[in-house]
């Protein structure tokens, strides 16, 4: 097996890790705090730390896994999706390394990734397996029955279910990025308090647009009666907003898992982190007989350590992208689209 280095830049996470067939070697990253400030990510400011952070990064990395660049037979990196600046950033940065080298060059796709994180460490699911991948950008479910070979059963038709929970914290007044904090008040509060409505979108896709809507209206209504009804409410609002979350998502799962049956079922994507997710998952998985599978947390958000475990997988293939890479901002996941190098 090789040894890959791999580099991650989508969003507002910088990440460089190194792995080879005895695990990761070296995992090393940084979360951009400046954003907090915005509450929310400002794409520019995202593109010029990642410029800033990735060199010493990637020197950390090799200083922790006791190698040199010279002992690295290929260089992967995310070629989306993702924002367009920051994908460009970690291209360039890894296209470079590639070309100076004369090491071969992957492009792995972020989400593809994200799945593909359940394999770094035992025990890791079999085949087939159905996973749940929810992040700040994507809330997808697929189906896979090898690696490379999948299909995109559901997906969010307009927010994300991350989107959701940081949009619904600022409603609330939390800070950026929304989600853990939703999840830490939510054990405090009433999860009956407030009822939302669950969407109805029929077959397994999601919709959680109209959720923020209701959530807000009622936000509205309670400031009426009360001008600090949000302050002493704040743990019941989240409780409510997580179930309504967490039981749209659970829904789908549930009703693809009995399309798709398979013995593994997985989360993926930053919100798999979420308590009351892992706990709603753990439920259904006891009710159907089948095995839960959760990354490790530091593999649940983005992070470069998923880009050189599904690295692998395409190293073994020969599946190496060419030196005129660019980023694919909206790269569709797809088991066709994998194989047209971006």
């Amino acid at each position: 097996m090789p040894t890959i280095l791999a580099v991650e830049s989508s969003c507002d996470d910088t990440s460089v890790a190194i792995a080879s067939e005895s695990g990761v070697l070296a995992h090393v990253g940084r979360s951009q705090l400046l954003h907090e400030t915005y509450g929310g990510v400002v794409p520019e400011l995202a593109s010029r730390e990642h410029l800033a952070q990735l060199l010493p990064l990637t020197r950390q990395a090799l200083k922790l896994a006791g190698i040199s660049t010279n002992q690295i037979d290929a260089f992967a990196v995310t070629a989306g999706p993702g924002l367009p600046g920051a994908l460009m950033v970690g291209i360039s940065f890894v296209k470079s390394l590639s070309l100076v080298l004369n090491k071969p060059l992957i492009a792995v796709h972020h989400m593809h990734a994200h799945i593909m994180a359940h394999f770094i460490d035992p025990p890791k699911p079999s085949f087939p397996l159905l996973c749940l991948t929810v992040s700040g950008g994507h809330t997808q479910l697929v189906y896979l029955s090898e690696p490379f070979e999948f299909k995109v059963i559901g997906q969010t038709l307009d927010d994300a279910a991350g989107e959701a929970f940081d949009k619904g914290a600022r409603m609330l007044g939390l800070p950026y990025p929304g989600g853990p904090h939703v999840d830490a008040l939510a054990r405090q509060g009433n999860p009956s308090f407030l009822s939302l409505p669950i969407s109805k979108v029929p077959g397994l896709n999601f919709s959680f647009s109209g959720l923020k809507t209701s959530l807000s209206n009622a936000l509205d209504k309670g400031k009426g009666t009360r001008p600090d009804y949000i302050e002493v409410h704040r743990a019941d609002l989240c409780a409510s907003l997580q179930r309504a979350i967490i039981e749209m998502l659970i829904q789908k799962l549930k009703a693809a898992s009995q399309l798709y049956p398979s013995a593994d079922l997985a989360l993926a994507g930053g919100v798999a982190a979420n308590g009351g997710l892992q706990q709603a998952a753990a439920t259904l998985c006891a009710e159907n007989g089948c095995r839960l599978h959760l990354p490790k947390l530091e593999y649940c958000t983005d992070n470069a350590a998923m880009i050189a475990q599904t690295a692998m997988f395409y190293y073994t293939k020969g599946h190496f992208a060419r030196q005129d890479l660019v980023a694919r901002p909206r790269w569709p996941l797809s088991t066709e689209s994998l194989y047209t190098a971006p």
